[in-house]
């Protein structure tokens, strides 16, 4: 457990496995904590021969709280590498979920020559028309702060049996325990409100996208409401080279039922990226 240091900002981050291994940097998405990416998870990553770090944006969880300043995806992007700075590390593989997916993508265009590979998962590119929530979705991502812990708790649980993966897959206890774990160790609605106008700020990069040459997987679920599936799918086209891969039944979060399958088909790639062709 240590810290980071962007500027007056302070990134909070966790390190998993052997640090002479090739480093795997996740990512968090909107008003997500660095305890979404379970420990048991990273380990899977470990036991393939990686390093894993994880941190906690900027706005939510342990890292420096942003009361009444702007900001942009870029300067989360920084945050990022001044993880990477804090641990000595000068290349990494980044992967990063839904909005840690604009994050990650914008850290591999801004600083290209940090990373070895770049995998955006339930992400897109900001272009309109790619990626968009269905309605029903939308609504719990603009729902007023929840006004108590538990009734954070019921709308996680709601929230994740309408965009989250097919029902056999969810676990409403474990949703319960880690939804009661995150809002007792960081609840900050106005973070995640600036977290959102962050991703606006940073508008549509498919331009960008299109110019930069970097292994590149893309991960989407199938089920995903919240970032349709067309999301995943458009980044990949317009990254050249990249590789989409769409995880059947799984929809906007990463429930145990999938880890083994991710960690392999990342890995795979991840090997390969290193190997180049």
């Amino acid at each position: 457990m240590s810290t980071a240091h962007n500027g007056d900002v302070e990134i909070y981050y966790e390190e998993f496995g052997d640090p002479n291994a090739p480093t795997l940097l996740l990512v968090n998405g909107l008003g997500s904590q660095c305890l979404n990416y379970d420990v048991a998870w990273c380990e899977l990553f470990c036991d393939e021969g990686f390093h894993v770090v994880r941190f906690d944006n900027r706005d939510v969880g342990l890292s420096t709280k942003l009361d009444g300043a702007d900001y942009a995806l870029a300067d989360m992007a920084d945050d990022a590498i001044a993880v990477l700075d804090a641990m000595g590390v000068e290349k990494a593989h980044v992967m990063g979920c839904s909005m840690g997916g604009m994050i990650v993508q914008r850290v591999a265009l801004d600083h290209t020559d940090r990373l070895l590979s770049l995998t955006s998962v339930m992400s897109r590119t900001g272009e309109p028309g790619y990626g968009e929530s269905s309605e029903e979705a939308l609504a719990f991502l603009l729902a007023p702060a929840a006004p108590s812990r538990a009734a954070y708790i019921d709308r996680q649980v709601a929230a994740l049996h309408v965009y989250g993966s097919k029902p056999e897959w969810l676990d409403d206890d474990v949703i319960r325990t880690r939804a009661a774990a995150a809002y007792d160790r960081c609840f900050c609605p106005e973070g995640v409100g600036r977290q959102m106008k962050a991703i606006v700020r940073d508008g549509d990069r498919s331009a960008e996208l299109a110019a930069l040459h970097l292994p590149t997987l893309v991960i989407h679920g199938s089920r995903d409401t919240l970032i349709d599936p067309s999301g995943g799918r458009r980044t990949a086209e317009i990254i050249p080279g990249a590789r989409f891969v769409e995880i059947d039944g799984m929809g906007h979060d990463y429930p145990p039922p999938v880890w083994k399958e991710w960690v392999a088909i990342w890995s795979e790639f991840a090997h390969a990226a290193v190997a180049g062709p």
